[in-house]
């Protein structure tokens, strides 16, 4: 018989089916009523975005689109009722709830937590956790606040990654985990993700690969098109990407998040990418984003924005100098701006736009 574990308390399928619970908290009460929803058969459900590439909005899905992707991620990771899932994404969006669909398609014994920093805080091996997904922040968190608690990620069979660029310091630190650790790809579009980025071991590669039976092409800006069997029609995204193979594809950031600079075309993720390898060699566990500024000669220029209080000039030379050692002079920031703390999607992804905004109108 199989289990959803939440908050010390244990219940059967068939009890969460009835809706047998009581003395729960909100989030813990909407959480098993997806699961009552779904195990009754539910046909269609309302789903938010998170509003990281638009505005939130709330879409409706089926529940064969929802059962295609998960039974699709559950074959490619060879996942059962053997295994043990853990659920702390906020389950109000696709990605939780997607992880909860996947366990109760494959019949897992399911434990949730709600979504904080550091999920594995009260976790014990005695879980027996074999699958799982977490965004970056969370994973960081745990490495920082409770080293001893990697020994819980040997046993695993999969972990998931999403929700956000993966910093090349926390890429580096993954390298001495043993159980296999995904990027994901997608959006609540595309019914949660519908590519995986090995980011760990001898398979790690910075490329994609789409799922089993989702073909890819690009568009005449080199955007991505996504052609899958849980998708009504093609979703054409604002992801410029580059073709390694007609099932892989490198990932080199949005094309509404271009910054033309005196007409030189530049990606902030690009640039990000190259900002963090220099934050890892200065030991700085800082998040920042670049962003396009106007310029009166130049059109749009480069800035750096950085979540920390106001460095001293001698240490903002010194990054300025090392980005500029790189080689590309257009993806040396401007200026640097220092920031008490970003805009957040609902999500805690960075939220750029927003983040921007205040600081236009600070300017």
């Amino acid at each position: 018989m199989s289990f959803i574990r939440l908050n010390a308390k244990k219940y059967s399928y068939e009890e969460v089916k009835k809706e047998k619970f009581s003395s729960l908290s909100d989030y813990e009460l909407k959480t098993l009523q997806f699961c009552a929803q779904w195990l009754n058969q539910q046909s269609h459900f309302s789903i938010n975005t998170s509003g990281s590439t638009g505005n939130p909005k709330t879409i409706i899905l089926s529940r064969e689109q929802m059962r295609t992707s998960a039974h699709m991620t559950i074959d490619a990771l060879g996942l059962s009722s053997q295994d043990k899932s853990l659920v702390c994404l906020n389950t109000e969006f696709i990605a939780g709830k997607m992880m909860l669909v996947r366990g109760l398609e494959a019949g897992m014994e399911i434990y949730i937590i709600p979504p904080s920093a550091n999920p594995f805080k009260d976790l014990t091996e005695k879980a027996g956790i074999t699958f799982t997904a977490l965004v970056p922040y969370q994973f960081e968190t745990i490495l920082r606040e409770s080293p001893e608690k990697k020994t819980l990620f040997h046993k695993m069979k999969a972990v998931l990654i999403g929700g956000a660029p993966i910093h090349a310091s926390l890429e580096e630190r993954l390298q001495d985990l043993s159980s296999p650790i995904f990027h994901t790809f997608g959006m609540t579009e595309t019914v949660s993700h519908i590519a995986l980025r090995r980011v760990n071991g001898k398979e790690r590669s910075e490329n994609y690969k789409v799922l089993q039976s989702v073909s890819i092409s690009v568009d005449a800006r080199n955007c991505l098109i996504i052609h899958s069997p849980f998708t009504k029609e093609p979703v054409i995204t604002n992801d410029v990407v580059e073709l390694i193979h007609t099932n892989t594809f490198k990932w080199m950031g949005r094309i509404d998040h271009v910054i033309n600079s005196g007409g030189i075309k530049i990606h902030p993720e690009k640039t990000e990418k190259i900002i963090e390898r220099i934050f890892s060699e200065l030991h700085l566990e800082k998040r920042f984003v670049i962003a396009g500024f106007p310029h009166k000669d130049l059109g749009e220029a480069v800035f750096l924005i950085i979540e920390d209080a106001p460095w001293n000039q001698s240490k903002v030379d010194e990054l300025r100098e090392k980005i500029k050692e790189t080689g590309n002079k257009y993806e040396v920031p401007k200026k640097i701006f220092f920031i008490d703390r970003f805009k957040e999607t609902p999500t805690g992804k960075i939220d750029r736009l927003k983040t921007k905004e205040m600081l236009d109108s600070r300017s």
